[in-house]
């Protein structure tokens, strides 16, 4: 799968300004609003939160996916935002601590490979403790692009 090809610098925001779970989500979806990826933001963020409810996708070492499947995107593919809060906020991770580092997946309802296949990858890029150091200390999108893409 080609990272840079569903992670783009226009939806990566370097310090985001929410301190909840739902304050980073809407944060993070309206970004993909304004960048025309998706269509219904409230469909989306109904999608989002639904997935969230069921189970949080706080991970371990600082890193949260919220991620959801929804008919409201513009096109038919995968997209994806990710976000940074150095700070921290409670994603309700799987070890307790404060997530940081966050990505956000949308895909179409009727696509499961793609979905699953993203969020496998980029769990095995995060898993790297340097990698997720080297993201944080970035100073702009374009430096994270290539630390997930080397």
């Amino acid at each position: 799968m080609n990272m840079c090809r569903l992670l783009e610098e226009e939806n990566i925001i370097m310090d985001l300004q929410s301190n909840t779970k739902e304050g980073l989500i809407e944060e993070m979806l309206d970004l993909l609003v304004r960048n025309g990826k998706v269509k219904d933001r409230e469909a989306a963020l109904k999608a989002i939160l639904d997935r969230e409810h069921k189970m949080s996708t706080g991970m371990q070492h600082g890193i949260a996916i919220p991620h959801g499947k929804t008919d409201s995107l513009t096109g038919a593919k995968l997209v994806t935002a990710l976000g940074l809060k150095k700070t921290g906020v409670d994603f309700g991770a799987l070890d307790g601590k404060p997530s940081t580092i966050f990505i956000m997946t949308l895909s179409p309802l009727n696509r499961t490979g793609p979905h699953i296949q993203f969020l496998a990858e980029m769990s095995q890029i995060l898993n790297d403790p340097q990698k997720r150091e080297g993201i944080l200390k970035a100073a702009t999108a374009q430096e994270v692009l290539s630390l997930l893409t080397s």
